[in-house]
């Protein structure tokens, strides 16, 4: 059992039989889950955050999310756009408070304002596409080239047995043009 340590705490790892100190390490330091959890100790929206806790509980999503519950995805997905919206809101009237006076911070307020709109958006096209997801096509494709171009799509390819082949086709069909032009 190999111990890595944070400010908060410990995370206990454990080796495989075979494997070093450093190599466990450095695969614990390697998992989403707990790059994601030393991520967010570093921003405790609660005090008594443990790292260990942390990233059992990420590992309990993760596990939710592959096995295709995506509800808590969801709920944070509109949970996020709800607060970009409130940021957005706030920013604009920031925005208005300061055009009389001061232009330039108007106007950074409201770029600030539309750029959490912005992600408002792209979180809310996001959610629609987890609930509605796009129809997948699967198109034929035509390829088309002014110069050599080889294009496999779908059928086998069989090499020329020999290299050169294609030049000795050019060649004979030169012969046979030379041999047609002699009487």
């Amino acid at each position: 059992m190999t111990k890595a340590t944070t400010k908060k705490g410990a995370l206990k790892l454990t080796a495989t039989q075979d494997e070093k100190q450093e190599q466990a390490i450095a695969r614990a330091a390697l998992r989403p889950t707990i790059t994601a959890a030393i991520a967010i100790e570093k921003f405790p929206l609660v005090d008594g955050l443990e790292l260990s806790s942390l990233v059992e509980s990420l590992s309990e999503q993760t596990k939710a999310v592959t096995d295709g519950d995506l509800t808590r995805v969801e709920a944070m997905l509109i949970a996020q756009a709800h607060t970009l919206d409130a940021i957005f809101s706030h920013l604009v009237r920031r925005s208005a408070l300061n055009l009389g006076e001061h232009l330039n911070t108007a106007e950074r307020y409201m770029r600030l304002a539309l750029k959490a709109q912005s992600q408002c958006r792209a979180t809310l096209q996001t959610l629609g596409e987890l609930k509605q997801p796009k129809p997948v096509a699967f198109v034929q494709q035509a390829n088309i080239a002014n110069g050599p171009q080889q294009v496999n799509n779908g059928q086998s390819f069989t090499p020329p047995t020999s290299a050169g082949t294609h030049a000795r086709e050019k060649q004979n069909q030169a012969k046979q043009t030379i041999g047609d032009r002699i009487p």
